[in-house]
């Protein structure tokens, strides 16, 4: 412990006596450092946005059409949607066995629709769903109910509103749940209503297809499909069992539908494990890339341990021959400038998370992205600059620790 101590005080000695060329090689490990620190917190918080985000459309969510693009027969140009009530009716009766936990109809007329009350009024996308929609969609109540089975079956005239058509048409009151809007000339009772949801990120790159979830009327499908005059339903929305079966089901799913219109109509189907296998794919890579651009920036760093080093042991190469005249072992010598490249590299990995901490909180304020740093970051980045400057300095350490004595003297 004693020869630990003594090579520790000689090791801060001599970084003392170089202050400036200290201070650059420290340099050098805290731009590393933070870079790494900052990609790895801002990647992480981006991961957690978009997943926030992507959740508002349910993480299980497979969604069935009809496709108006690839019948080569002709029958594109068929009205409807190619999807009526008894179909629904007909897959969830066999929802079980095809691997569905839940499934909703999704009726939504292409034109926005006006929804008043008094003198306010504003337009607003309806939504014609099932009962088990809002749990699909992880859509939350701030105040009344969701719909039930009576709802759906009696055709109730009863809407859920989303908090933008709170603003325009109920002046944003907080008391709405048992007030009565017009739509169509129809009333209908306010029953609950919807927390807001962000799609901020998503939106801003163009990826949920110009909905706004804050801006929804939403009724039993029943109802809507009365006031349309149709049975018609423009997709269903089913929530799978298991993540990895979303695909299989997709599949079945469109052959049912396809057996039920043989004549009819072609399917297609999009599943929300398809966006995130994307997703993975695209911030994986964003994330290697800015790995590998710190990585850089360490290995840089690290070239300047090394080469303070292999100058430190040159210039000191007098001092190593009289230490080891009087008695110092390799192993001394070897520890000292290995503890000089550790206290650098330390030194400059502490200060590059405490820089790069700072940074990220900078672009969180920029992008808005939470900041969340982990622990294995932290503790993975301290370790890889203490890995940088003992390699870093290995070399020169080991070069100083052979030299001999009589060698060493007599260099001038």
């Amino acid at each position: 412990m004693n020869r630990f101590l003594d090579s520790l005080g000689q090791a801060l000695d001599a970084l003392a006596d170089h202050k400036l060329r200290t201070a650059l090689s420290v340099l050098g490990i805290t731009i590393g450092i933070a870079a790494v620190m900052a990609v790895s917190t801002i990647s992480k918080g981006g991961n957690h946005v978009i997943y926030s985000e992507l959740e508002t459309f349910g993480l299980n969510s497979v969604w069935v059409y009809r496709d108006r693009n690839t019948d080569d027969n002709g029958r594109s140009q068929r009205q409807g949607t190619g999807i009526v009530s008894e179909d629904f009716i007909s897959l969830q009766a066999q929802q079980d066995s095809l691997g569905i936990h839940r499934m909703t109809p999704v009726v939504y007329p292409t034109e926005r629709w006006q929804v008043s009350q008094a003198r306010r009024s504003g337009n607003a996308q309806l939504l014609g769903v099932g009962q088990h929609y809002s749990g699909i969609v992880n859509d939350v109540l701030s105040a009344g109910r969701m719909f039930n089975s009576i709802d759906i079956r009696e055709r109730r005239p009863v809407v859920l509103l989303a908090p933008a058509i709170v603003d325009r048409v109920l002046d944003g009151t907080t008391d709405a749940v048992g007030q009565t809007v017009r739509i169509a000339g129809r009333r209908f009772t306010v029953i609950g209503l919807l927390a807001g949801k962000s799609r901020d990120f998503l939106s801003s790159i163009g990826s949920v297809g110009g909905q706004n979830a804050n801006d929804r009327v939403i009724m039993p499908y029943t109802t809507l499909q009365a006031m349309t005059g149709t049975k018609d339903i423009g997709n269903l929305q089913l929530e799978v069992q298991r993540f990895d079966e979303a695909a299989r089901v997709a599949e079945q799913v469109k052959r049912l539908l396809k057996q039920r219109h043989p004549d009819g109509y072609e399917y297609s189907s999009e599943t929300m494990a398809s966006y995130i296998v994307t997703t993975n794919r695209i911030l994986g890579g964003v994330a290697i890339i800015g790995i590998v651009a710190a990585s850089i920036s360490l290995l840089v760093g690290g070239m300047g341990i090394m080469n303070m080093m292999g100058t430190s042991v040159l210039e000191r190469t007098r001092e190593i021959g009289v230490r080891k005249a009087i008695g110092a072992t390799e192993r001394d010598i070897l520890l000292q400038f290995l503890l000089e490249a550790g206290l650098i590299s330390i030194t400059g990995g502490l200060l590059g998370l405490l820089i790069g901490g700072l940074a990220s909180v900078a672009l969180a304020m920029l992008t808005g992205f939470p900041v969340m740093p982990s622990v294995i970051s932290i503790v993975g980045a301290l370790l890889v600059s203490v890995l940088v400057g003992i390699l870093s300095g290995y070399l020169p350490a080991r070069r100083a620790a052979r030299m001999k004595p009589v060698d060493a003297l007599n260099t001038q």
